[in-house]
């Protein structure tokens, strides 16, 4: 397969798709607010796990002298293949590696029991940046039903904040170049075949779902409402990140990809979903299909 373009859009209401330490949305030290290319991989890599599927690099628990603890990445390793010993061949473990899912798409930083390895994923994402002008951070206190444990509150129970944004939507830009596994497919043999057709199309299909599926209390409210995948004719075209180009009218909330036509022109084949039950227009003369059915909106 050639190179493949994209971005992949996601709307937050009264949620909080990607948090920093004080609990707040993510920003820019001018205040723009943005979500973490690692914010968009986890829902992902969540559906892959609940699917049965090989996820490395996800969190897991252990039981350690009573305590639960995260698992070590040799032992999460351990966990999906078998225990590595300083008899364990490098190439073993790369193949192994490489039937992690997650591994597949973006790659992976790998030093355990003798073992160094660095994987440059074949799927690079961007910075998702918020592209809606008039986005307001809500704060809502919370009050638990037990008692704070301050001695001066003592009679009171204990207040908590729950903190989101009233209304964001964030579009991140992404390649895939199948090229970054060339070297691997000499080093590793007939049995590894680099990132083909088939790997595109899972990456497609969770790229379309995954943020949907994630329902957790800061999550809900995030959903996918957009995504555009620009598939190369060749892999001699190359693209800057498109999420740059996308316009957002945050009156009307209509996207147009206009410049974008201008930038990819006649090199590649482009398909457009969105969510058209949300007031979200976009503005392009490519086909469109409708992001939650697949089917082709006129």
């Amino acid at each position: 397969m050639n190179r493949v373009y994209g971005v992949i859009g996601i709307k937050a209401k009264m949620a909080n798709w990607n948090a920093d330490f004080t609990g707040r949305p993510k920003s820019i030290s001018d205040g723009t607010i943005f979500g973490s290319d690692k914010a968009l991989k986890y829902p992902m890599k969540k559906m892959w796990e609940n699917e049965g599927k090989k996820v490395l690099f996800i969190k897991s628990w252990k039981e350690d002298k009573g305590s639960i603890v995260p698992n070590q990445l040799g032992e999460r390793y351990t966990a999906l293949f078998e225990a590595i010993d300083k008899k364990t061949q490098t190439k073993e473990v790369m193949n192994n590696l490489f039937n992690a899912i997650d591994v597949k798409n973006f790659g992976a930083t790998f030093a355990v029991e003798g073992q160094n390895i660095s994987i440059t994923g074949a799927v690079q994402f961007g910075q998702g940046f918020n592209k809606f002008d008039d986005t307001n951070i809500e704060v809502q206190d919370i009050l638990s039903p037990f008692q704070n444990s301050n001695k001066a509150d003592s009679q009171q129970s204990t207040l908590g904040t729950k903190i989101t944004v009233d209304e964001a939507h964030y579009f991140y830009g992404f390649s895939i170049n199948p090229r970054n596994y060339d070297e691997y497919k000499t080093l590793l043999g007939e049995d590894f075949q680099g990132y083909n057709e088939a790997d595109y199309a899972e990456f497609k299909r969770v790229a379309l779902v995954s943020a949907t599926s994630y329902s957790t209390n800061s999550k809900f409210g995030c959903d996918n409402e957009f995504a555009l995948f620009v598939e190369c004719h060749d892999n001699e075209t190359y693209l800057p990140d498109l999420s740059d180009y996308v316009t957002f009218d945050s009156r009307n909330r209509r996207i147009d990809l206009s410049t974008i036509e201008k930038i990819v022109g006649d090199r590649a084949t482009v398909e457009v979903y969105y969510n058209p039950f949300n007031k979200l227009t976009v503005t392009t003369t490519y086909p469109c299909k409708n992001i939650f059915t697949q089917e082709s909106i006129a």
